[in-house]
This record gives C-alpha cells, structure tokens and sequence, in this order.
C-alpha cells in the first residue's frame, strides 16, 4: 500500500513539474529585453557612437570630468596606467594635458604623495568617455546649472 502511495506522489509530483515547466516556457507576460528583442534570440549590438571632443559641461559639484577621447585601447590594469603618460603633474606640461586633481596624489590619511594614490589608479572608475548618444532608459535630471 505505501508503494502505491509513494508511486501516486512520484507520478503527481512529475506531472506539475512538467506542465509548469510547459507553462514557464510558452507564458511571455510581455517580457521584452532592453534591445526590444524577444527574449530567446541573440541581439546585435547597438551602433557605435563618436567620441564627442572638447569638453562636456559638469551637470553637478564634484562630478569627474568626462573623458574627450577614446579610450577603448588603452592599457589600465594592476601593472600598467596609459592614462598617466599624458595627465600626469610630470608629463601634463609636455602633452599639453590637463593634469590629474591633486586630490589624485592623496593617500587615505590625506599625506601627499609624488605619484598617484592606489586608490586612484583605475581611472574609469569614475571618469567615463563622453559620447552624444541616446539614452538607454528614460531620465528626468535636470543639471544643477538649469535648475
């Protein structure tokens, strides 16, 4: 008797797994990616954007500049720093570069230092290239300059 009852609930068990599974499988609830593409099929990718040159407006106090040129080739990672062949205080003058803020040459007990903190290293941690492309969600920020 308690065969049949393990069979019963093995065989229950099976058939929900298989047609929620079904379910999950055909039901969309109008799910749709970012790209609008469905959902199983592979998107290409977006158009490449022009690195916009000169320099964009900060839309607030603080923010890190943008970046007015490409960067997709340059080297930065734990060994290796291209940003600071040019923005560096001891090659800027050469390059004619802006050099880094002197907040760059700061350890974390404020002491100054003749080469960039650690802590600044990985540039586009916080400065990103600036490019005119639309935006990918919806945005209402007003920069604190139209405000």
């Amino acid at each position: 008797m308690k065969t049949k009852h393990k069979l019963g609930l093995v065989a229950a068990a099976v058939l929900v797994i298989s047609v929620g599974f079904a379910f999950a499988q055909t039901y969309n609830s109008g799910l749709s990616s970012l790209r609008q593409v469905e959902l199983d099929s592979q998107a290409l990718p977006l158009d490449s954007y022009q690195i916009d040159e000169g320099r964009f407006a900060r839309n607030y106090r603080q923010q890190p500049p943008l970046i007015p040129h490409a960067i997709e080739r340059y080297q930065i990672d734990l060994n290796a720093n291209q940003c600071l062949s040019c923005h560096d205080w001891t090659n800027a003058g050469d390059r004619q570069a802006p050099t880094l803020s002197m907040t760059h040459y700061l350890d974390r007990d404020g002491n100054e230092l003749d080469v960039i903190s650690a802590r600044r290293w990985f540039c586009n941690q916080c400065h990103v290239p600036q490019a005119d492309a639309p935006a990918l969600v919806d945005n209402d920020f007003l920069s604190s300059g139209k405000n």
